[in-house]
């Protein structure tokens, strides 16, 4: 196979397939007809040897080879970006660009609008996609190129990824009842059915804390994201503890009481992670420098 005798053109295809799921949202994405998106996907399966999609109910589910090929598509395809945001260094080198953000909703919940605020002030046209990710697989998202940047606790160690602790954090509790006194006792918390946030599992640092005090809370029920919380102590006499700056934002925003966790948590890191190359690119700079100074102001002084 000659790249000379190759319509580059199939690597976006190859690469939106992907990304989307869909041939018909790979059309769109792209701008050209569906029947367009399945003949790339033809010539690209002759060219491979490989189905490289398998339909499912839900979409296109890449075989093994497609996902060996996606961080080498993809990072071919960023060079080619970077080049012409070099060549076009004004705003309008923006337009319909995509930076992604890998981050726990936690931080969604507290920075996304003022992030996306600040973008569309400085870099018109420049889209933000955030996906959903925690430190055990922030590594590896990155340098899949599936993220740009990630924010996690610790993001693992690798010669290609860059990583900055940008500061530390704490934990608070809120609920939708309101207090007896303004400040719980242990006792009073430790009586308190307990919703725990947790990517898997049904125990976390609070029971750990508990444990060595020689108690035990009642958890009713568990989930995996943050952003359930308002709808799930919405009208009880349950509460939860979880980080800080999540905490302030849903009590600001759903009128939540805001408390002080009466247990010692242990302070947690906050890393801004990206990958050593990324930065030759203006546009996940230029997101990097405002989402460092947006963690800066809220992480603890």
């Amino acid at each position: 196979m000659n790249i000379e005798s190759l319509d580059l053109n199939l690597f976006k295809v190859f690469e939106a397939l992907y990304e989307e799921g869909s041939a018909s949202r790979a059309a769109l994405r792209l701008g050209i007809t569906q029947s367009a998106a399945s003949a790339a996907l033809g010539r690209l399966r002759k060219i491979y040897g490989d189905p490289l999609f398998e339909r499912t109910g839900r979409g296109l589910r890449p075989s093994r080879r497609a996902e060996e090929l996606k961080p080498i598509v993809s990072e071919a395809l960023d060079r080619c970006r970077q080049s012409l945001s070099l060549a076009q260094l004004d705003q309008a080198a923006f337009d319909g660009r995509s930076v992604v953000l890998g981050w726990s909703d936690d931080y969604e919940i507290a920075l996304a609008r003022k992030l996306i605020n600040r973008v569309a002030q400085e870099y018109p046209g420049l889209r933000l996609i955030f996906r959903q990710i925690h430190s055990r697989i922030a590594a590896g998202m990155l340098m899949n190129r599936m993220v740009d940047l990630a924010v996690t606790s610790g993001s693992g160690h690798s010669a290609a990824l860059s990583k900055e602790l940008v500061g530390v954090n704490d934990y608070a509790c809120v609920v939708d009842f309101v207090p007896t006194t303004p400040e719980l006792t242990i006792d009073d918390y430790n009586t308190l059915q307990h919703i725990l946030i947790s990517s898997g599992g049904m125990v976390g640092i609070v029971d750990e804390a508990l444990a060595e005090l020689g108690l035990k809370r009642t958890v009713e029920a568990a989930a995996t994201h943050f952003s359930a919380v308002p709808w799930l102590i919405k009208g009880s006499r349950s509460i939860v503890t979880l980080p800080s700056h999540a905490a302030h934002a849903m009590a600001e925003m759903f009128d939540l009481h805001l408390l002080r966790c009466p247990i010692e948590l242990p302070e947690y890191s906050v890393e801004l992670a990206w990958r050593a190359d990324s930065l030759r690119d203006p546009a996940v700079a230029g997101v990097r420098n405002i989402l460092r100074e947006l963690l800066k102001v809220m992480c603890k002084p």
